[in-house]
């Protein structure tokens, strides 16, 4: 799993890239979003364009953090989710959980 933050517009852009599921890049991913709301960012927009797989562990991986990130008041949004990772979330009916973007400038202005 590659994991690439960076900053657009006061929001944290999270590029994953790689299979999403249980092991280092469960872990991985976890400690990053972690750090992210312990250090006060609350903005948080996951691409997973590049991710051809999520797993049970990734979608409690995300489910989780979407919850941690709305008690404290922000939110977590997914950019270019791959086919796969659409209809996964579908399938185990979690997307509607989230909001869903395909164009980054409109994802990022969502969170104003």
């Amino acid at each position: 799993m590659d994991i690439e933050v960076r900053t657009q517009s006061q929001v944290k852009v999270i590029k994953l890239r790689g299979r999403l599921g249980q092991g280092e890049a469960l872990d991985r991913t976890s400690e990053t979003l972690t750090d992210l709301l312990a250090s006060g960012d609350l903005r948080l927009l996951l691409d997973l364009q590049e991710v051809p797989l999520i797993d049970s562990s990734g979608i409690g991986l995300l489910v989780r953090y979407l919850a941690a990130a709305k008690q404290r008041g922000g939110s977590l949004k997914l950019l270019n989710p791959s086919k796969f990772a659409l209809q996964t979330l579908k399938l185990v009916r979690v997307l509607s959980l989230f909001e869903v973007f395909d164009d980054l400038q409109q994802a990022v202005a969502s969170f104003s």
